[in-house]
Formats: C-alpha cells, structure tokens, sequence
C-alpha cells in the first residue's frame, strides 16, 4: 500500500466528532420539513416532499424528490461542516432522461458545493464540483445501480481527499481542491430523477 493510500485511510479512520441520523419519520407526509431547503441549479423546479413508502429502509417515510430541473437539491443550511462524512440510503424510482440520487457538501450556496451521486439509467457512480452553477466533471466510475432498489451512498471527506463509496464498496478515492473550507451537507437529483432519499447520516471528523 503506497503512502497516499496509507494517508488517506487514516484520515477516514478517524472517529466522528459530532454524527446524526434523519430518517424523516417523525415529519408530517406531502411538504419539505422545516430544517431543509430546496432549490435547483441552472433551470427547473425542485420538489422534495416527505411520502409514505412500505419500501423505506426505516419506515414509514422517506423524502422524495419529483419535480424536474437541471440539479435539484435539498440541503440543511444551519449544517457546517469542513471535514466530516455523508451517507443515506436511495432508490431511483423513474426518470427518462436521469435516475440519479446523490449528496451534496461543502454547500457555499446553489451555485457552489460538491456531490457525489449513482445513477440508475448509466450504472455509474460520480464525483463533481459544481462552481458559478457550472457542474464539473472530476471522476465518474461503472457501477451496478438497479432501479427501484435502495442503495447506500456514503462520503467522506478531509482537505482535498475525497472517498465515495456504493453499497460498502469503494469505487472513487480522489483529491480535490476546488471547494475549501466549511459548508452545508444535504442531497441531490439530476433533470427529470424521481428518487427517494432515507436515513440521511452525516457527522463532522474534527
């Protein structure tokens, strides 16, 4: 295992500071819950709504996303974090043109942030910044993503190294330097994504 390896495995290895758990349950069905905010980058709409759902990994509810727009996104701006880790569970229920379900940190504002997302309708998990509303392209890599089945989405982060990973396995371990510093953490949906989000995690490392 070479040094970089060795670096950024201990970096991850450090234990949480601060962590919690939504899972949306506790939230009345058809409205977005009082600590979140949504919007889009570039064009569209966004609708994130609390819903029923006898699939959720914890029952009853989840929060889904169903309006179209270029980048929906549903983040908790009160969130600060710099160095921390994501992770929830989605499904990718529709979508003709997408069926992404991603996560969002170091969340500036709508035009500037990281996320991480998988996608149903290419079977691949990426990594992008999104700077001046532009969505950049750092790293994106083949992976199963079966619609209408929940999978787990974790990612962690510290200085420039970031690690994104699908149901346990890692498949991106990347360097980045484009968004420093502390920001919000929320979720993520691509154009026409139906996606429904549950047990969203996230936690600070230092």
């Amino acid at each position: 295992m070479n040094q970089a390896c060795i670096a950024m495995a201990g970096v991850f290895a450090a234990t949480a500071a601060f962590a919690e758990t939504i899972n949306f349950d506790g939230d009345a069905p058809g409205r977005l819950p009082a600590p979140w905010k949504q919007g889009v980058t570039g064009r569209g709409s966004a609708l994130w709504a609390v819903r029923a759902d006898p699939s959720a990994p914890s029952k009853p509810n989840v929060l889904q996303q169903s309006a179209t727009g270029a980048f929906p996104w549903c983040v908790l701006t009160a969130t600060s974090i710099e160095d921390g880790f994501i992770e929830v569970r989605f499904k990718p229920m529709a979508g003709h043109d997408d069926q992404a379900g991603g996560v969002v940190w170091r969340w500036k504002d709508g035009d500037n942030y990281y996320v991480a997302r998988a996608n149903a309708l290419e079977n691949n998990v990426s990594l992008y910044h999104t700077t001046g509303g532009r969505r950049i392209t750092i790293k994106y890599v083949d992976a199963p993503v079966p619609k209408n089945t929940w999978h787990t989405l974790r990612v962690e982060f510290a200085g420039k190294r970031i690690k994104v990973a699908l149901n346990g396995k890692t498949y991106i371990e990347q360097e980045d330097d484009h968004i420093g510093g502390a920001g919000a953490v929320g979720l993520w949906t691509k154009a026409d994504s139906v996606t429904a989000f549950d047990d969203f995690s996230y936690g600070k490392t230092r």
